[in-house]
């Protein structure tokens, strides 16, 4: 399955509690569009948050976090990993 990584920018003072329930909302979804989220990063200070995924497609990765309230920014694919 295609594997995607997104950007949400705009969650400055992030904390790891607030990251993990971000996350959680969309694991408690994602089986609705056939995704699944692996990990998701945060930066904290520029506000800056990444999620890696396996999906059918960008759409449904964002229906997704849409659904969960944290839309992404940036979708993209990841056609290559070592």
């Amino acid at each position: 399955m295609p594997q995607f990584m997104d950007v949400h920018r705009g969650m400055k003072g992030l904390t790891a509690d607030q990251l993990m329930q971000a996350h959680r909302a969309d694991l408690d979804i994602e089986n609705e569009e056939g995704v699944h989220f692996e990990k998701a990063w945060a930066d904290p200070e520029s506000g800056t948050v990444y999620c890696l995924s396996e999906a059918p497609s960008a759409e449904a990765v964002q229906r997704i976090h849409e659904r969960a309230g944290h839309r992404a920014d940036e979708i993209h694919p990841v056609p290559l990993s070592v």
